[in-house]
């Protein structure tokens, strides 16, 4: 059972940076992806990024390409999600997430293992 803990989050200005951290209980499979997923208040859980187990694969939202980055520490068993040029709309608590698989998917269905979330407010 994989345990996922998110920090990072907080209250900033449209325009700032924050790196959100999910930090795992332990070292997942080979054949495994992360993912960050975001929800704000009356909307479904949307994907963000995701990783696959190596780091060498990475996939964005079209709403965030360009301004995150998601990375990981396989010695920390840290993903991170570093979030640029913050917009109003980024405004949502922010979930990791794991999935064992070979296939990597964006639903937030095919995904096992979550955090509590992080929120993370942008003001205008």
């Amino acid at each position: 059972q994989v345990q996922l803990v998110e920090s990072g989050g907080g209250l900033v200005q449209a325009g700032a940076s924050l790196r959100l951290s999910c930090a795992a209980s332990e070292s997942t499979f080979s054949n495994s992806f992360t993912g960050w997923f975001r929800q704000a208040p009356g909307k479904e859980r949307e994907f963000v990024a995701r990783i696959n187990r190596s780091g060498g694969n990475t996939y964005y939202a079209d709403s965030v390409k360009g301004r995150f980055t998601i990375s990981r520490d396989n010695a920390k068993n840290t993903v991170y999600l570093q979030m640029n040029s913050l917009k109003p709309e980024d405004t949502a608590v922010y979930y990791c997430a794991v999935r064992i698989a070979f296939i990597p998917t964006t639903r937030p269905t095919d995904y096992a293992y979550w955090g509590h979330g992080t929120q993370v407010t942008v003001s205008s």
